[in-house]
């Protein structure tokens, strides 16, 4: 099973799009960033436009930036407008009516809601400007020569 990336993806862009304040980033900057096609960070980029995390703009100076400020912005936030669980496995019905499936269900499927549970408490005491913080910190410890995109 192919682990999902999209969230440790998108946080990477948002950071970017923290540190460079008021400048737009085109969708092939943030691509390059996390080494994926402009397309794909257009597509995910939509879905935060919705929830009123990044604006987009066109034209010369044109690109994707923060709607708000990074310290009003929870990874939470973040989650919730990606829609998908950040747990490794769904308790959804596949297979109606299959016995085993339904005591699978039955045993995974109180741990998934607490986990996921827990998972949103903790991510909304996390924001964008503490990333942000904790990369600038991390930058200043090694310097920017071992920085990498």
């Amino acid at each position: 099973m192919k682990r999902n990336s999209r969230l440790c993806s998108i946080l990477h862009i948002l950071v970017h799009m923290a540190e460079a304040k008021d400048s737009a980033l085109t969708s092939e900057k943030l691509a390059a960033f996390i080494s994926t096609n402009a397309v794909v960070v257009r597509r995910t980029a939509a879905g935060l436009r919705e929830a009123g995390i990044v604006t987009s703009s066109r034209g010369h100076q044109g690109g994707w930036q923060l709607a708000r400020p990074p310290e009003e912005i929870t990874l939470a936030d973040i989650s919730a407008a990606l829609g998908e669980s950040l747990l490794p496995f769904s308790t959804e019905r596949e297979s109606p009516g299959c016995l085993v499936e339904e005591a699978v269900i039955a045993a995974l499927d109180d741990f998934r809601k607490e986990a996921e549970r827990l998972l949103a408490e903790r991510l909304a005491r996390i924001t964008l400007a503490d990333l942000a913080a904790d990369f600038r910190r991390r930058f200043e410890l090694i310097g920017e020569s071992t920085h990498a995109a």
